[in-house]
């Protein structure tokens, strides 16, 4: 089983003009991956590899700066949100049965002029380019988001009405970029892994990625390989996005691997994790009681807490 890649043309950020066969015939590629496999490359989305590449550019600047200089913008400095600025090298542990993931991460969850962000040593164009790229993946999430509504048979502006707030305090959407430093084999932890086994807590994610280690747990249990494809963008559904659908889209998990012993390469990539706002109540789109209600907020703070666990 691989990973389809769809063209997203139809539903890109420069298209404006779409024929309705054109959007339900898109939709129809979507919901065939998203509930069979939850994972699927799009091409022709509308934002550039030299726009993506900005990014992972400005990111890897930071992360390769000493400790001291990264340590002011530690996730616990920043009061307003728990889930903004620089995650150290193993703080993390997606699977807790794992010890902590041998990756760092800076997440911008906050775009406020009003907080500190890095701008020394080359960075003072870290606050534009992380922002203005937010925007860019908000704008091609909400076109997926509708696209998505649409092949369920469901109001087109269902999913849109409940992601207004993306940008703002009252909405977790977090755009993360991580960078995996080269993996010393001698200094591994049993079962330690680059990033380990996990499903995504929102609604979406959109995923660009610079390196291969990216594998995806199939339905039948086995863990295919996520390869890299120029010019696509890999987005996959989250837990949020299978309850509300009780189950027709499929949140699943994946992971990212230690490099072959003997391969001392950095990995990056850029998450944009998709979020309802906070005060959403989720609830089946079915009217069923498959899942209980509950809201993205306190779902979103669950789910974190569980992941900064004790390493």
């Amino acid at each position: 089983m691989e990973i389809p890649v769809v063209d997203f043309g139809a539903g890109s950020l420069n298209k404006k003009h779409v024929t309705d066969d054109e959007l339900q015939k898109l939709g129809e590629e979507l919901k065939t991956a998203f509930s069979e496999i939850g994972f699927v490359f799009l091409k022709n989305f509308g934002i550039s590899e030299e726009e993506v590449q900005r990014v992972m550019d400005i990111n890897k600047k930071f992360f390769l700066q000493p400790e001291e200089l990264k340590q002011p913008f530690s996730i616990k400095t920043f009061s307003q949100n728990p889930n903004h600025g620089w995650v150290c090298l193993q703080a993390e542990r997606l699977n807790p049965r794992r010890p902590g993931d041998l990756k760092e991460a800076f997440n911008v969850s906050l775009l406020r002029p009003d907080i500190t962000w890095p701008s020394s040593g080359g960075l003072q164009d870290f606050q534009e380019v992380q922002c203005s790229f937010f925007q860019r993946c908000k704008e091609l999430s909400l076109r997926v988001l509708r696209v998505i509504a649409i092949a369920l048979d469901f109001h087109p502006d269902v999913f849109l009405n409940t992601h207004r707030l993306i940008g703002t305090e009252e909405n977790g959407t977090t755009l993360r970029s991580l960078f995996y430093p080269p993996v010393k084999s001698e200094t591994v932890k049993e079962g330690q892994l680059r990033c380990g086994e996990h499903s995504d807590y929102g609604s979406i994610t959109l995923l660009f990625q610079n390196s291969e280690g990216l594998q995806v747990c199939t339905r039948s249990g086995e863990f295919i390989s996520a390869p890299v494809i120029p010019g696509t963008v890999l987005i996959n559904i989250a837990d949020l996005m299978q309850r509300w659908t009780s189950d027709k889209l499929v949140s699943v998990v994946h992971r990212v691997l230690l490099p072959s012993v003997g391969d001392s390469s950095t990995r990056q990539s850029l998450a944009f994790f998709v979020h309802p706002d906070d005060e959403a109540v989720i609830t089946c789109c079915d009217g069923s009681n498959k899942y209980p209600p509950v809201t993205a907020g306190e779902y979103l703070l669950q789910r974190l807490k569980a992941g900064y666990g004790s390493s």
